[in-house]
């Protein structure tokens, strides 16, 4: 177990060396002055539109904690959940490993709200179950509407698809939707048993999770300049694409990965707006949430003490 618990971080920071070592031989012309002229040429307009993207996304992350919550048939306060799938998020999003450092925040704050071990535990499965299947359902409807857009990534990413893979994701949606409809028996993984939503549920998850994700899309979008932009449903293709690989990586952040991917990706625009366009979306979906995050854990810590002295104090 000891040398288990170095295996990720190993992986992430190997992941961030080689994706640094590529990103580098991509960006060997780009200068600090072409970054700025590139951060200084987005409009206040897209800075805001950034903005709003991000507040969507994060809203709809609060919705992945509420439609588990529903499932389990527990009631919490609307504004706690939300405290609690932001503080969980930002900080996962920026240490890596989400579904751990995720579980640990929510064991932490549900538990403090009457749930179990296991109903923590099926929680933290159904948030991420809830973005598989957005994911899922996203990537097969860009594949659908634009079959062509993994020749991008030729050279750096396994990855080949087609219009025809688009539609088997879509399928493996659609069979998710009927196990809800005719109540199959629960998913099983190991010891783990986790029953189909209702319908009803697995409703919200259709459109929950899809709207986080153009949210978090909508962040890169609206920072990147109309010149060789390719338009709205490439650019969600390619994050949901750099997003998922980050994520898998493991990688703080997803530190180098994202933008390794996201450059490849668009090859007819300036490197440099590509990078700026990504910093907008480092502070507003990571950095301005991380450090907000450090200041609702500590006020929660403090009144949960505050709490165990009073009760210590009526013994």
């Amino acid at each position: 177990m000891t040398s288990k618990k170095y295996i990720w971080p190993v992986v992430g920071l190997a992941t961030i060396g080689f994706s640094a070592w590529l990103l580098y031989h991509e960006l060997r012309g780009l200068s600090l002055d072409d970054l700025w002229e590139s951060l200084a040429a987005i409009r206040a307009r897209d800075w805001v539109c950034s903005g709003l993207s991000t507040l969507v996304a994060y809203a709809a992350l609060a919705g992945y904690d509420r439609i588990a919550l529903q499932h389990l048939g527990r009631k919490v306060n609307w504004f706690f959940i939300t405290l609690t799938s932001f503080t969980t998020y930002a900080l996962s999003h920026n240490v890596g490993a989400s579904v751990f450092s995720g579980a640990v925040v929510r064991y932490r704050a549900y538990t403090s709200k009457g749930l179990s071990v296991g109903e923590v535990g099926v929680l933290v499965a159904l948030c991420s179950f809830t973005f598989t299947i957005g994911t899922i359902m996203l990537i097969g409807m860009v594949l659908v509407y634009e079959p062509d857009i993994t020749e991008r990534f030729t050279g750096i990413l396994p990855v080949e698809a087609s219009t025809t893979t688009g539609i088997l994701l879509l399928v493996v949606v659609g069979l998710y939707v009927l196990g809800s409809l005719l109540k199959l028996k629960p998913l099983k993984i190991r010891s783990f048993f986790l029953p189909y939503p209702a319908p009803k549920l697995v409703a919200q998850q259709l459109v929950i999770g899809p709207i986080e994700l153009i949210g978090a899309a909508g962040i890169i979008y609206f920072a990147l300049p109309e010149a060789g932009n390719p338009g709205f449903m490439i650019i969600l293709g390619i994050f949901l694409i750099s997003f998922s690989a980050a994520l898998i990586s493991h990688a703080p952040g997803g530190l180098g990965v994202l933008e390794l991917v996201f450059v490849t990706g668009l090859p007819d625009m300036n490197p440099a707006d590509v990078i700026a366009a990504l910093l907008v979306f480092r502070l507003f979906y990571l950095i301005i949430p991380f450090i907000m995050a450090l200041f609702v854990i500590l006020f929660f810590e403090r009144s949960q003490l505050a709490q165990a002295q009073k009760r210590e104090g009526l013994r």
